[in-house]
């Protein structure tokens, strides 16, 4: 007796609306590996599950969801039809929603050794550092975009690249902003050991946040901590396009030396007169002699603007900070949620809650 052999797995269609662009995922792949293997730009972040930046809505098919948080895709959401791309697997044809996919958002994604040339505190748990790139290679990213550092055992930490595209055209590097966590594998070495001229591998661009171009409304900038180094890189980028849209930058820290780079800030903002720079401090100590903005850096935004319907907001930074402007920015001052681009600086603790 013969037992004929299993039919093969095979790929499914997925199809994002409006731009009715497609693609197809392999059996097991995730939607998003399998756009960004396709080239095709959605929104995301993490990819681990943790921040709920590459939520869509699914308009036709079935997705299983592997491992994620709640809070980046909660039960209800999945039943009222959400899916996380970063986790989910087609098991049919699907077709998303998702208004940020972009034809030219996609450059070619490599891995590449680099050198670290300097590193430069800015503040007690914030280092400056400097990577050269192989001279003979190009690589082309958008401002707002993130690599990821490959370690030895394959395991990854990403960050945010700080300089604008434009400056590779005078020595192939990237700039990179690191807070310390104490007791974090990859920072602690930073922190640590790390020296000039070590050897190290990247993989990317990747991450869907930066600037929209083909848009002319005015944007809010709101970045807390570290999530200042894109926002860096898209004001580098605004300042060397000449793009005059009105641009308002909100920068949020416990601590005036939160804002490690304040005086570069106001040099670009002397030079710029469309950007307006509004620091915040929420733990301001009388030994600080602060005499700015208090409280929350999103509140900010808020005790500012009575509406945001005709804004763009790129926020970065904090989970909690990005989670909470998102929800009172679109609830409660008009903005539409296609207008709202974030990047969730997830820590590895964020990604794996004990």
């Amino acid at each position: 007796m013969t037992t004929a052999a299993p039919t093969p797995a095979l790929p499914h269609t997925v199809t994002v609306q409006p731009s009715g662009r497609s693609f197809e995922a392999q059996p097991g792949e995730t939607i998003l590996a399998a756009a960004i293997r396709a080239g095709v730009g959605l929104p995301y972040g993490c990819k681990d599950g943790a921040c709920g930046s590459c939520k869509c809505k699914m308009l036709e098919g079935t997705v299983v969801h592997g491992t994620h948080q709640d809070k980046a895709l909660s039960t209800d959401e999945e039943a009222a039809g959400w899916v996380l791309t970063c986790c989910g697997v087609a098991q049919t044809p699907v077709v998303l929603e998702s208004r940020q996919v972009t034809d030219e958002s996609a450059f070619p994604i490599k891995k590449l050794p680099v050198r670290v040339s300097t590193l430069q505190r800015r503040s007690a748990d914030v280092m400056q550092l400097q990577l050269q790139l192989p001279a003979a290679d190009t690589f082309r990213y958008h401002a707002g975009q993130y690599v990821e550092f490959v370690l030895r055992d394959g395991a990854r930490r990403a960050y945010s690249m700080a300089n604008a595209p434009h400056t590779q055209a005078q020595a192939p590097g990237i700039e990179l902003h690191i807070r310390h966590m104490p007791g974090g594998r990859f920072t602690d070495h930073v922190f640590g050991a790390m020296k000039e001229k070590e050897i190290l591998r990247i993989e990317g661009p990747f991450g869907g946040f930066y600037l929209r171009e083909d848009s002319d409304k005015p944007i809010v900038l709101l970045a807390s901590g570290t999530g200042f180094a894109p926002i860096k890189a898209i004001i580098e980028h605004l300042r060397h396009k000449g793009i005059s849209r009105p641009t308002h930058f909100y920068w949020g820290g416990r601590r005036p030396a939160d804002l490690y780079l304040d005086d570069w800030v106001r040099e670009q903002a002397a030079h710029m007169p469309q950007l307006h720079y509004v620091p915040v401090v929420s733990d301001a100590q009388p030994e600080d002699a602060w005499n700015g903005r208090t409280g929350f850096v999103h509140q900010a935004v808020l005790d500012d603007f009575a509406d945001l319907s005709g804004h763009q907001v790129y926020a970065c930074g904090a989970p909690i900070v990005v989670d909470s402007a998102r929800s009172a920015y679109t609830t409660q001052r008009g903005l539409p949620s296609e207008e709202f681009y974030a990047d969730a600086f997830t820590s590895e603790a964020d990604k794996h809650p004990q």
